[in-house]
């Protein structure tokens, strides 16, 4: 498979695919591809589905196959910001928001990711729940607005407002932070928990998550 991306601030992935090489994906973004790239959709057995959608994505997966020849198909991201791409290696695996994984060549498996503390993760919203991908192949993540990575050394830490966090490396660990003082939880428009990041590994963010965004349009719109 080989690909190019092109198009930011609302970027798209074309790859050109061999006769009977697949892509998967598991959310409505492919946006082109040529005649015979052939879809199926299906759940990949009922556990995968449901960590699928325990982690907030569809519990269906549909993988597209170039059939009798060279194939191309193209993925779009869905908000303004960059498409990047992780070389996933059984060794290597990665962690990514809940809406950060776009697209991937067949031999990456996606599994539910549960932070280290389950109750306080659960309470924190979307923080809670992550994404696993694991396996050996190519992986498209979107990132929302522009993506800072940050390298931490064993036992470092990085403190991160939860819709920021775009991917980790498997080798960190994850945690949620209560914010701390009565005023600073209802006056300090922060949120209640921040997720905390340690170290070995890389730190992915992203500067506009989707959500902060719909926050800040919303909070324009007059009530009736």
């Amino acid at each position: 498979m080989r690909y190019n991306i092109t198009g930011e601030p609302m970027p798209v992935v074309i790859c050109d695919v061999e006769a009977n090489e697949s892509m998967i994906t598991e959310k409505g973004s492919m946006v082109w591809m040529s005649p015979n790239m052939e879809m199926q959709t299906s759940a990949g057995g009922i556990g995968k589905a449901f960590g699928r959608m325990f982690s907030g994505e569809s519990m269906f997966q549909n993988t597209y196959t170039a059939r009798g020849g060279p194939g191309m198909i193209a993925f779009a991201s869905s908000f303004p910001g960059s498409i990047r791409a992780v070389d996933i290696t059984p060794d290597r695996p990665i962690v990514v928001q809940k809406s950060g994984f776009l697209a991937s060549e067949q031999g990456v498996e996606l599994s539910v990711f549960f932070q280290k503390k389950g109750m306080s993760g659960f309470f924190s919203g979307e923080g809670f729940i992550l994404q696993k991908l694991s396996g050996h192949g190519t992986a498209f993540l979107e990132i929302d607005g522009s993506a800072v990575e940050y390298d931490l050394q064993p036992g470092q830490q990085i403190v991160i407002d939860t819709g920021n966090l775009a991917m980790i490396d498997a080798t960190c660990t994850v945690d949620v932070q209560t914010v701390k003082g009565v005023k600073n939880v209802l006056f300090g428009g922060e949120g209640l928990f921040n997720t905390v990041v340690t170290g070995p590994g890389r730190v992915v963010l992203q500067t506009m998550p989707i959500s902060n965004f719909a926050s800040a349009i919303a909070s324009m719109i007059p009530s009736k």
